[in-house]
């Protein structure tokens, strides 16, 4: 358990004239987090922008423009370009020089993309009227005449017959409907089209041209596949300048946001006619370093003044000014624990002032992922998989998952060889008697030495399946209790440094009280209803201390929270049962694989009550099947396993303690991905 880390509240003081190279300075300590001026007075505003933004936002936006063109995305590889280079390039205009290039060739794309549009539509038009024996020129000027076009769901030939000096011609095949041009006097033409509107008419724009339309739908092909043709070549241009222009404009985007970043500093800070002043929380540990660094960099151009290191209880928050009442949360784990801190964050940002739960979930979530595999066989998997998750991937999602994997895999292999004694759901030591007892010992027709037994719990490990089911019910319920109970000592350490004792003890003492006179009561009365033992002597004592502390606790609950105390009580049990599942999982997880091994080496193979070895064919045939269900068994304990050890944590240990809201430590600094810095752009920042 550990608490964030101390802060401290500065103010920087620097000459206006001064303020690029003293952001520059903010952002090389990488350490301020700074606090946004909200309100002005006489003398002090908030700033604006550097003079420099505005050209910087537009260089960006045509950037990003060309990469969405372009087809440049996040996931583009590249080669990361040095610092220095790619300011040269931006200062000399090669954002300005690529886009004129990269305009030229898109226009002609999309002039072609527009054309190949109008061609596809024109030539669809076209294959409609291809089987109405009407050449193009003859659907257009007349004077005295009508031409209605279209394309019907129903045959309209009978009813257009009632139309007198008309001539149709229709085409209609009953599946597929058909297309008809009807040529009426001008007087007709509402009559017409009234008529056609009933057979589901949607009129068609005949495209202009002389001749046959078949001749037509021809060139329309023609024209296309030439069309066609030239938006290849150009795409394979446009290919050409992705490749050639991506670093550079994936490196200019980046560069380009981290300037107009910095150039908005000023948005957050008080600006006056000469000078600047900056509020700012920093780590305690690091007050003198930024302190002195600022002032070697900038000279007596800035003064770095200490204000507060804020301490954890509540009224100092209280007393502070609106803007200083939150600090900033930087967490303060070591390398393992920051690994599970993605898993505290999907709840919420410790607060300032509150335990960061990341070392509990370090140690419990592993745990009972193991606990519920508890297989030699399941658990290799798992550390191998984690393992090189952990070592090719930075992305924060699959490092938590396989950051599980790889610890909870080295807990599922301890349990499943000293615990449990077993892989791939069957024992190492013990006589082969299918379907309940399969080991390995039976199937490889070995006998294992005596100091390899030792090493496991009842010289054969617990079986999931056996006499031992209620040892193991037992056992997770104890762990339940256990956790439950540092959740709620957590709460009260929380309050406690939050408030005073007596605050503490009103809101978590009396859930600490009822929570163990519960454990106690239920240990007297299990001991009653299961052991059959009489209720005297020790059990007596047992009963009555749970309950009358059950009672103190209840009374002092009730001054806090009312009626609510005594409805929560039954939950209290709820809690603890729910752990039982560490169990119960485990023990499914074992009657699949038990199940599997009998179909793949008793049912497929035949090996029954004993060993002999079956033909090449179904020996084939049983390790695939036997490969194949295990998967899905190794495949499910993720799923199950991993959420229901994930649950455990969120709801019944973390809401015992953790309230969240804290505001995340954000810094200033640079995060460069596309660019970098060499090793003399490197020396000279130092």
């Amino acid at each position: 358990m550990s608490l964030p880390e101390s802060m401290s509240r500065v103010v920087v003081v620097g000459t206006k004239s001064r303020m690029e190279e003293a952001i520059e300075a903010f952002y090389s300590v990488r350490a301020l987090h700074l606090i946004d001026h909200t309100s002005g007075t006489d003398n002090m505003s908030i700033g604006t922008p550097m003079p420099t933004n505005q050209k910087a936002a537009e260089r960006l936006l045509k950037v990003r423009a060309m990469e969405k063109e372009l087809g440049i995305g996040e996931k583009t590889e590249t080669a990361r370009v040095s610092v220095g280079e790619i300011k040269s390039q931006i200062s000399s205009g090669s954002v300005e020089s690529i886009e004129a290039e990269v305009l030229k060739v898109l226009d002609v794309r999309s002039d072609l993309n527009q054309r190949i549009t109008e061609l596809n539509a024109k030539k669809k038009s076209l294959e409609l009227l291809t089987p109405i024996p009407v050449d193009l020129e003859l659907y257009r000027g007349y004077k005295s005449l009508a031409v209605i076009v279209g394309s019907v769901k129903e045959d309209p030939s009978e009813a257009l017959k009632t139309l007198a000096d008309s001539e149709a011609f229709v085409s209609y095949k009953k599946k597929e409907g058909g297309v008809a041009a009807v040529f009426v006097r001008a007087g007709d033409k509402d009559k017409a089209t009234s008529i056609l509107s009933e057979y589901g008419l949607v009129e068609i724009q005949v495209p202009e041209g002389k001749g046959p339309v078949s001749e037509a739908v021809v060139l329309a092909s023609e024209g296309l596949a030439d069309l066609s043709a030239k938006l290849e070549s150009v795409e394979k241009e446009a290919e050409a300048l992705q490749m050639k222009h991506k670093a550079v404009l994936r490196a200019s985007e980046e560069e380009l946001s981290i300037e107009i970043e910095k150039g908005e500093v000023p948005l957050r800070i008080a600006v006056g006619e000469y000078s600047y002043i900056m509020d700012a929380w920093v780590p305690t540990s690091k007050v003198q370093y930024v302190s002195t660094e600022l002032e070697s960099r900038l000279g007596n151009d800035v003064h770095v003044e200490f204000e507060e290191t804020r301490g954890r209880n509540l009224h100092e928050e209280e007393k502070a000014e609106e803007r200083f009442k939150k600090v900033p949360t930087k967490n303060n784990n070591g390398a393992i624990a920051k690994e599970f801190e993605y898993a505290t964050s999907l709840v919420s940002t410790p607060k300032y002032q509150e335990i960061d739960p990341s070392i509990l979930i370090m140690f419990f979530l592993p745990l009972f992922f193991g606990f519920m595999i508890g297989d030699c066989g399941y658990a290799i998997p798992f550390i191998i998989l984690g393992a090189y998750g952990l070592k090719v991937t930075h992305h924060k999602d699959w490092r938590a998952i396989a950051t599980v994997l790889f610890f909870g895999g080295i807990w599922a292999f301890l349990f499943g060889f000293f615990f449990f004694g077993e892989a791939l759901g069957m024992h190492f030591i013990g006589h082969w008697e299918p379907p309940l007892h399969m080991t390995w010992e039976g199937l490889l027709g070995v006998h294992m030495p005596d100091w390899f037994g030792a090493l496991m719990v009842n010289g054969h490990g617990v079986s999931k399946l056996g006499e031992e089911v209620g040892m193991l019910l037992k056992l997770t319920i104890y762990i339940g209790i256990i956790h439950i109970f540092i959740g709620y000592m957590c709460g009260f350490l929380n309050i406690r440094r939050q408030h005073n004792n007596k605050h503490a003890f009103f809101e978590k003492g009396g859930w600490i009280i009822t929570f163990v006179g519960m454990v106690v009561l239920c240990y007297a009365l299990t001991q009653m209803l299961f052991s059959k033992l009489p209720l005297e002597g020790t059990l007596l004592y047992i009963l009555a201390a749970g309950a009358a502390m059950l009672l103190v606790g209840l009374v002092v609950n009730f001054k806090t929270e009312g009626i609510m105390a005594i409805l929560e009580l039954p939950g209290i049990v709820g809690m603890i049962l729910s752990y039982a599942r560490l169990a119960a999982i485990g023990m499914s997880k074992a009657g699949m694989a038990m199940a599997f091994n009998y179909i793949a080496f008793g049912m497929i193979m035949g090996m029954g009550d004993a060993v002999v070895w079956p033909s090449i064919g179904m020996l084939i045939l049983g390790l695939v099947l036997f490969a194949g269900l295990h998967l899905v068994v190794w495949t499910l304990g993720i799923l199950s396993a991993g959420l229901h050890a994930l649950r455990l944590q969120f709801v019944e240990l973390m809401t015992k303690f953790f309230a969240g809201g804290g505001i995340k430590y954000e810094p200033l600094k640079v995060k460069r991905i596309r660019t970098i810095l060499t090793q003399a752009e490197t020396n000279k920042e130092v």
